[in-house]
């Protein structure tokens, strides 16, 4: 399976970044490939009016490395894992960003929306977390965000991983061994057991067995 890992965090060496870095050498160990990508090395702009700034043939009009790193990775990875420091209980904006760039592809007036659309759909999608609070729902909006993405998009919301720390490498120290837990999330990503019940799902009375 082929899985896009995505750093938000404006730090390369932050603590986000280094969990990232553990899910994929993760996923790499349970033979899986595994993209890594900086945002900061791609995603320059923000979303603008599509229909003031969109060329006449169509294409997003923004000049820089978003639509190779979409088109080209993210829509034929099965997974995808996003890993994003806690900013003013949000996201980064360079996360936030990136699911706002994508409207500029799956919008009608894309002519190739359609396919998108379709790639966009059926992916498992994990988020890994850093921040220096460790109250519990510090992570709520964060994860609120990528549970309603899944779901909008017909995707899997696998986990989280969340390591504390505020200094770069912080979560090297965290007792609750946040990059042994980024690790085995990597290997498991494509293997672990998943549920997203509705009130007529059809399930077995245990969730083990």
């Amino acid at each position: 399976m082929k899985a896009l890992v995505l750093s938000s965090s404006p730090r390369r060496n932050g603590n986000s970044a280094l969990l990232a870095e553990a899910v994929s050498e993760g996923l790499a160990e349970a033979g899986h490939e595994a993209e890594f990508v900086f945002a900061d090395d791609f995603l320059h702009g923000f979303l603008r009016d599509c229909r003031k700034c969109r060329k006449p043939d169509g294409e997003c009009s923004i000049e820089d490395g978003f639509r190779s790193v979409f088109l080209d990775r993210y829509l034929p990875a099965d997974g995808f894992i996003a890993a994003t420091p806690i900013y003013w209980y949000g996201s980064s904006a360079q996360l936030k960003a990136f699911f706002d760039r994508t409207f500029c592809y799956y919008a009608a007036s894309y002519p190739g929306s359609a396919e998108v659309i379709q790639a966009m759909q059926g992916k498992r999608i994990g988020l890994v977390l850093s921040s220096e609070e460790t109250f519990p729902m510090v992570s709520g909006a964060v994860i609120c965000q990528i549970q309603e993405f899944s779901r909008y998009t017909h995707s899997d919301f696998v986990g989280v991983v969340h390591g504390y720390g505020n200094a770069r490498g912080d979560v090297l120290r965290d007792p609750g061994e946040p990059m042994k837990a980024a690790r085995r999330f990597g290997m498991e990503f494509f293997t672990r057991h998943t549920s997203d019940y509705q009130i007529d799902t059809v399930r077995s009375g245990r969730v083990w067995g």
